[in-house]
């Protein structure tokens, strides 16, 4: 084979295999700078899960502490007066227009925006006034955030509470982000039974008996009771 025919071949050969290696060095620099960006993410996530989880576990200690404060001034609040020390927390720490939402059911979508007002309205002070009622006083309990685990959407942050007895309960509570925020979505006792399951088959029971008005006064009137604006029936 003749000179100008090997360099002939040599120089074709090189225009093949030119734009391959350049291909081969743009996907290996892709790979390099793919994998850099998968490492940063891993890290940032690895700090921002606990982050997410302690600002979940904020939001139910700061509930606590409310409630440890109405219980040790409870005598002097009464029942009124541990309403009002709870309720604004309640509202804002509470995902209270998703709970009522889910307490109404099925029903809620035919009711009317101010229908909703109302009934997510009274869906909050009831809450309140529950809590107000039975954290009424102060005998040494303890109110504790012991944990916390993912939970589909949300995260699932575990509390006990230690009666003046001694005896622990468990109480789970549910939250997701609403906004950037964590907001409570629902409440387990002992980590099954779900305080919206409960309160959805008993709205729905008052609902098919006395419909919408039948629901709405049956929650005022469990508010006035609870925080003592009329007297118990004896």
């Amino acid at each position: 084979m003749s000179m100008a025919r090997i360099v002939s071949y040599a120089g074709a050969a090189a225009a093949t295999l030119l734009p391959i290696a350049i291909a081969a060095r743009k996907s290996a620099r892709h790979i390099a700078v793919s994998a850099v960006a998968l490492s940063l993410a891993l890290v940032v996530s690895a700090f921002c899960v606990p982050a997410l989880a302690a600002e979940a576990q904020d939001s139910v200690h700061s509930f606590y502490q409310t409630l440890l404060g109405a219980m040790k001034e409870g005598r002097t609040l009464g029942q009124s007066g541990r309403f009002a020390r709870i309720d604004p927390v309640v509202r804002r720490l509470f995902d209270i227009p998703s709970m009522a939402r889910v307490a109404v059911g099925g029903i809620w979508a035919t009711l009317s925006a101010v229908q909703q007002e109302q009934v997510t309205a009274a869906f909050a002070s009831y809450i309140s006034a529950t809590y107000a009622e039975r954290f009424d006083s102060y005998s040494g309990q303890q109110l504790e955030v012991t944990g916390q685990q993912p939970s589909g959407s949300g995260i699932m942050v575990r509390t006990r509470i230690t009666k003046a007895s001694g005896e622990p309960v468990g109480i789970d509570y549910l939250l997701r982000q609403n906004d950037g925020v964590w907001h409570i979505a629902d409440v387990y006792l002992d980590g099954a039974i779900s305080q919206l399951a409960t309160q959805r088959s008993e709205f729905g029971a008052i609902l098919r008996r006395d419909g919408f008005d039948g629901l709405l006064t049956t929650l005022h009137r469990k508010v006035n009771l609870l925080t003592g604006t009329i007297a118990k029936a004896s």
